[in-house]
């Protein structure tokens, strides 16, 4: 979601004017909340979801459905019915990039107890009534990563034709402005990113090759200028807006850590697990988009794994150690400083440095990488937070619930037995372009650490690794699939799962809880070793055995149609799918036990 300010917001070119004033005291403001805190300890654990919606509307007389443009009424209610009346509800809800999305949070994080993973299921299950209950009778919530129409013709509803020639936001061939939302950060971070640019977002998306298709696919483009034609790229599919990518939804979680060192630690350890679930005009050269994996680690034992070319600030280096910040922070708020600020306010220019810190989350927040580390906000009883970002979203609350769990639970697994998953990020990133490739989670092939107890019991504050004289040169990693990472393989790797199953073996967990976590490990089991389908390959599966499917890569209103109903029937438990999500073991009808803390 971002930085939300409200205010009038400024072109580029005004917004540029500033953009150096942004970073100086963007970087006073970090400063200031560091020293306010770099010595905060003992943080209780807390932790939550972010799960961003889609809203849809069916026309069953047409078999079509469409994306639903009500984002902004619907959240106005939610929020008039929720925390404006009681700050204790159970559910908040927040505006995303577009028009017919919605993001929902639990109302307040969950804490320490292993009883508190029983009540995420619950709690989504909560957020998707609460949005179902405002919908007119053809409409629904559905979490899937990307409406597979988007950008087609006439896909929103009410129906907006794009305006490429007229002056607008995105000027795309295919994404009507009236699919963003309202606020003005969305909007202005459309326009002033084209601005910027000198020209619209290019975005080429392999496509899928089947029999029926021209080889090499050439795309042919109505209304254009010009510019699609020179920006697409033979055998891709062309999109030209930022809808393409924050129009899509996704899975995300944020964990509290009890102290600065403990967040840097969690942040380099879980950005190495991302794989696994998975410009011109500028005043720098940058290897990287803000759309990326991480650049480089944040804790002592992750430096010597730092192989990537980095991209710092010099200035802003130099005033960050000058201001008493070590060498491996400095250099990572150094890097993210080197872009643009994208939205600016012109009421937000001249701030308080002491007590807010806009212009430091102005570059921040426009940085939208795998992981994220997150300073406290001013004068607040929040902690130092880690964000994990790199998951797609579920179609059930069941499924959505198990990611979470597993990401929660791996962290527990991780700081308490101080495991080390590193790895140099030259191979996180090769890792991340397997990702990416179709059927990975069944054929590809990761680097992966061996021996990830061979630290033995590095302290985090220290990272005794290092202090214990073990040689870090012999430290070895291997290409493991994603079935010997989840679930391991004799001689080669433990396996995460059986390493969380250890773990809660230790743990007094009560019945009910336990088997709510043996469900979702289960699922998390099944997937990686290949017995269950991802919803990926579910969703390919879907439209190449529908009999109107001509194996010409097409997915038509009747396809569509039909491919979401099937995902509301089964996001709403009308339908089984096994599999796609397997048997649950049932749960026992009476529990009992006590709580215990994770």
């Amino acid at each position: 979601m971002g930085l939300l300010s409200e205010g009038s917001p400024l072109n580029w070119e005004e917004t540029k004017r500033y953009a150096d004033h942004v970073r100086k005291h963007g970087i006073i403001q970090f400063l200031n909340i560091y020293n306010k805190v770099k010595d905060r300890q003992k943080d209780v654990l807390k932790w939550g979801d972010e799960v961003e919606y889609m809203l849809l509307s069916f026309d069953h007389e047409h078999k079509k459905v469409q994306v639903l443009l009500q984002g902004e009424e619907i959240l106005h209610e939610l929020q008039n019915r929720g925390e404006k009346t009681n700050p204790n509800h159970p559910t908040l809800w927040r505006p995303e990039y577009g028009s017919y999305m919605i993001e929902g949070t639990p109302g307040q994080p969950y804490g320490g107890t292993m009883a508190d993973f029983n009540t995420v299921e619950a709690n989504m299950k909560l957020r998707r009534h609460e949005v179902f209950s405002l919908l007119k009778v053809n409409g629904t919530i559905c979490t899937i990563t990307a409406f597979p129409r988007l950008g087609c013709h006439q896909f929103t509803q009410p129906v907006y034709e794009p305006k490429p020639i007229e002056s607008g936001a995105s000027k795309s061939l295919f994404f009507p402005d009236e699919a963003i939302n309202k606020h003005p950060r969305f909007s202005t971070l459309t326009r002033n990113i084209r601005h910027r640019r000198g020209e619209k977002i290019a975005i080429n998306v392999p496509i899928y090759k089947d029999t029926n298709i021209s080889s090499p696919f050439i795309e042919k483009f109505l209304n254009d200028d010009g510019e699609a034609a020179r920006a697409t790229k033979p055998d891709h599919i062309y999109m030209d807006a930022m809808g393409f990518g924050m129009g899509n939804c996704c899975l995300q979680v944020t964990f509290q850590a009890c102290s600065i060192s403990e967040a840097r630690y969690l942040y380099d350890q879980l950005a190495t697990i991302c794989p696994i679930v998975p410009r011109k005009h500028s005043k720098y050269r940058i290897s990287k988009s803000r759309y990326d994996s991480i650049d480089s680690y944040l804790s002592k034992c992750g430096e010597k794994y730092n192989d990537l070319e980095l991209t710092i600030d010099d200035e802003i280096y130099k005033q960050l150690r000058e201001g008493g910040i070590d060498h491996l922070l400095a250099q990572h708020i150094a890097h993210l400083f080197i872009r643009d600020p994208l939205t600016l306010y012109a009421e937000r220019i001249h701030m308080d440095d002491a007590n807010e810190s806009d212009h430091f989350e102005n570059i921040q927040s426009t940085n939208w990488q795998t992981m994220r580390f997150k300073p406290p906000p001013p004068n607040s009883e929040i902690g130092w937070r880690v964000e994990f970002r790199p998951m797609e979203v579920q179609l059930t609350d069941f499924e959505n619930s198990a990611y979470v769990v597993f990401v929660v639970l791996l962290t527990r697994v991780i700081l308490s037995y101080k495991l080390d998953f590193l790895l140099p990020l030259s191979k996180v990133d090769e890792n991340l372009i397997v990702a990416q490739k179709r059927n990975a989670v069944c054929q590809g092939m990761f680097y992966f650490r061996k021996d990830i107890y061979k630290a033995g019991n590095p302290v985090v504050d220290g990272c005794a690794c290092a202090q214990n004289g073990i040689d870090l040169d012999t430290e070895e990693y291997a290409l493991m699939s994603i079935d010997t990472i989840i679930n391991g393989k004799e001689g080669v790797f433990p396996g995460l799962i059986p390493i969380i199953n250890s773990y809660l073996e230790n743990m007094e967990v009560d019945v009910d809880t336990r088997c709510s976590i043996l469900n979702y490990l289960k699922l998390i089991r099944k997937r990686a070793s290949g017995e269950l389908m991802t919803t990926a390959c579910w969703l390919r599966k879907f439209v190449a055995n529908h009999p109107d499917y001509k194996q010409d890569s097409v997915v038509t209103e009747k396809i569509n149609y039909d491919l979401i109903m099937k995902c509301d029937q089964i996001a709403k438990g009308m339908h089984d799918c096994p599999k796609l999500i397997g048997q649950p073991v049932s749960k026992p009808k009476h529990s009992g036990g006590k709580h215990s803390t994770v």
